[in-house]
């Protein structure tokens, strides 16, 4: 034994073969590798010695899979994939294996003052709502419990900037603010360490993790579904909360455009549904403000990946074409979004074609009066 991977973890997997149907790189090769269930046999290949970790299959399948965990839902056997897979990358992503641009992306984020300074300047408050100081609380994250009830927003709550998406989508965070005005910003914030985690340095991802839970007070209120996936898997459930679940939309107006409510659909965040069991809660509230409309496939992954979409480009871009003619044969003006990643997939995706179909983040679609939609 390799001691690569938890031993009661790996053992879990029964091979029924669940998973294959809701795996998007079985479906995309039909090749038994390349499913969760041909992923675990490598894995426990190489955690007996059979197969080298230079053996190419096992680089080939650690790096093609999309940790979208969408297996892990339909698993009876309560197979804990994402953690098996961040395992796998830690062993099999180290030295020259490691993608250099994974690499940088983790280095970048490492780099709190770095972090930082993505956003100086783009993320700018209203009048009389400065970014606060933190205000550490008095003991750090704890193990998972029992989600706890929501408490009123803004009774010690913090918003989560996030990293990359203060710098891509600073208005987000300024439209969650909006809604959601109680909210204390700390401006000590750090990465959340999910990039790391999804990249080989798990143990750092968890470091980060529980060093944001110290310096940010109270519950945490992400916009980001992966970082709310990996937070609470790390400081504990009832510390983390995603927009969605916070948001109360009973005061809000119908989001309108051309004198008819918005037509708006969903892509779910992968982690988010698959990890947190958190998608009620979206469609909740866009249907309380808008013409919901379902898109076929919406709970299945749209190629971003956190990372894959800059390491596989060409793979992401199959997925994400077959998930745009869904979203465009379905006649929404928006297609809301609940994590960075999805968004930025979406919104690229949708200008490339020219399409008249608006890629918006929960947070902007709820504070715009016509959710960001084109009139046609």
């Amino acid at each position: 034994m390799t001691g690569v991977f938890d031993p009661e973890e790996l053992s879990r997997c029964i091979s029924c073969g669940f998973c294959l149907p809701a795996c998007p790189t079985y479906a995309a090769t039909g090749d038994e590798a390349s499913s969760p269930r041909g992923r675990i046999n490598l894995m426990r290949a190489l955690e007996t010695g059979r197969l080298d970790a230079d053996d190419p299959t096992l680089l080939e399948q650690s790096s093609a899979c999309l940790g979208c965990r969408a297996c892990e839902p339909v698993c009876p056997a309560g197979v804990p994939y994402g953690s098996l897979l961040e395992q796998w990358r830690d062993h099999q992503w180290r030295g020259r294996h490691r993608p250099p641009l994974a690499r940088l992306l983790t280095i970048v984020a490492s780099l709190p003052p770095v972090v930082r300074a993505m956003g100086w300047g783009r993320f700018v408050l209203p009048a009389g709502r400065g970014i606060d100081k933190a205000t550490r609380p008095a003991t750090p994250g704890t193990p998972k419990q029992p989600a706890q009830p929501t408490p009123p927003a803004g009774t010690g709550a913090s918003l989560m900037l996030g990293c990359f998406e203060r710098a891509m989508f600073p208005n987000v965070s300024r439209a969650a603010r909006t809604l959601l005005p109680g909210l204390k910003v700390p401006d000590d914030q750090g990465c959340c360490g999910a990039l790391h985690a999804h990249n080989g340095e798990s143990t750092k991802g968890r470091a980060l993790a529980r060093r944001l839970g110290e310096r940010l007070p109270g519950r945490i209120v992400t916009t980001s579904g992966g970082c709310a996936a990996h937070l609470a898997d790390v400081i504990g459930r009832d510390r983390v909360a995603e927009l969605s679940e916070v948001v109360d939309v009973s005061a809000l107006p119908e989001r309108r455009v051309a004198g008819r409510r918005v037509r708006v659909t969903l892509q779910d965040s992968c982690h988010l549904r698959n990890g947190l069991g958190v998608w009620r809660e979206p469609r909740e509230i866009l249907s309380a403000v808008a013409d919901f409309v379902e898109t076929p496939g919406a709970n299945e992954c749209c190629g971003a990946a956190g990372t894959h979409s800059l390491l596989r480009p060409i793979e992401s871009r199959r997925i994400l074409d077959r998930k745009l003619d869904a979203i465009e044969a379905g006649g929404a003006d928006v297609v809301v979004a609940v994590n960075p990643g999805c968004l930025r997939q979406l919104r690229t995706g949708l200008r490339r074609r020219k399409s008249r179909v608006r890629a918006v983040h929960l947070a902007e679609f709820l504070t715009k009066p016509d959710g960001g939609a084109r009139t046609r």
